[in-house]
């Protein structure tokens, strides 16, 4: 599926790999083009094995996370913070949780500072103008943590609509919230 906007075109991919888009004129049968293009997963977020806290993170075969431990305190857990891809709507959710973790995201100025509200599951949340970081969270809100051992599949995306979850592109180091 192609969106045509002034001063480009936009490629939406259905699932990740390479393939080729033929752009043909419509005035012109004989001018056409051949253009490769490599399909990205829409799953924004970035992370990667991780510790901290008293929770571990694993990467899956499937690219999904497997957490497991028990959390120092409440609201203590694991993060991840990559570079913003994306400005503007965005959508985070989850097709499998844990009892007793919540996910998040936060977007960070140069600094480090947050702008604007937490980007939650079920919701869709504004990535705002001068964002140059996000910050992936997987923080223990029981007030007194439990063990935990589970997996999760979690997806930020852009624009207000959820889709099936894809494996993210980038992994990143992670470390611990304190």
């Amino acid at each position: 599926m192609a969106e045509v906007f002034s001063g480009g075109v936009s490629v939406t991919g259905v699932e990740p790999g390479t393939t080729t888009i033929d752009i043909k004129s419509t005035t012109n049968p004989n001018i056409s083009k051949k253009v490769p293009v490599t399909v990205l997963s829409r799953n924004l977020l970035s992370y990667g094995p991780a510790s901290g806290n008293g929770l571990t993170a694993t990467v899956n075969s499937d690219g999904s996370l497997h957490v497991k431990g028990t959390a120092s305190s409440q609201w203590a857990g694991i993060r991840w913070t990559f570079p913003c891809l994306v400005h503007g709507a965005v959508t985070l959710s989850r097709t499998t949780s844990i009892d007793g973790l919540t996910v998040s995201v936060k977007c960070l100025d140069a600094k480090g500072g947050q702008l604007g509200a937490q980007i939650n599951t079920g919701n869709a949340g504004t990535v705002p103008a001068g964002t140059v970081s996000l910050r992936f969270e997987i923080l223990a809100n029981e007030a007194t943590p439990t063990e935990k051992n589970g997996d999760l599949r979690v997806q930020l995306e852009s624009g207000d609509t959820a889709h099936d979850w894809m494996k993210p592109e980038a992994d990143s180091s992670g470390g611990c919230n304190t």
